[in-house]
């Protein structure tokens, strides 16, 4: 496989210049496996980040372990069914984050 024609060929389709291409279809071509990310991961880093709230403060936001919010994030675990709609429903609307805050103390 010649990397430098693939990479030329991919950066002539994109219509620029692709930083770190040539490196990541080097490590393709060796079979070094890059971090991927789950869809339940991104789901919960963009809740979270919405809510411009800490791991802890928001792991006590959704009544959860921190360790366990970690154990999400990381990929480790995927969250329930449950846990995964209450984290759809914070990250299209991010104003319920307030709503949630007000049942903390109860």
């Amino acid at each position: 496989m010649n990397i430098d024609k693939i990479a030329n060929a991919i950066e002539a389709d994109a219509g620029r210049a692709l930083p770190g291409l040539t490196e990541s279809l080097a490590e393709m071509q060796l079979s070094i496996a890059g971090r991927t990310h789950t869809p339940e991961q991104i789901l919960i880093r963009i809740a979270r980040n919405k809510s411009g709230k800490t791991q802890q403060a928001f792991a006590d936001l959704i009544k959860t372990p921190v360790a366990t919010l970690r154990d999400w994030e990381q990929g480790r675990f995927s969250p329930s069914g449950a846990v995964l709609c209450l984290l759809h429903l914070l990250s299209k609307h991010p104003d319920l984050i307030d709503e949630l805050s007000q049942f903390k103390h109860q």
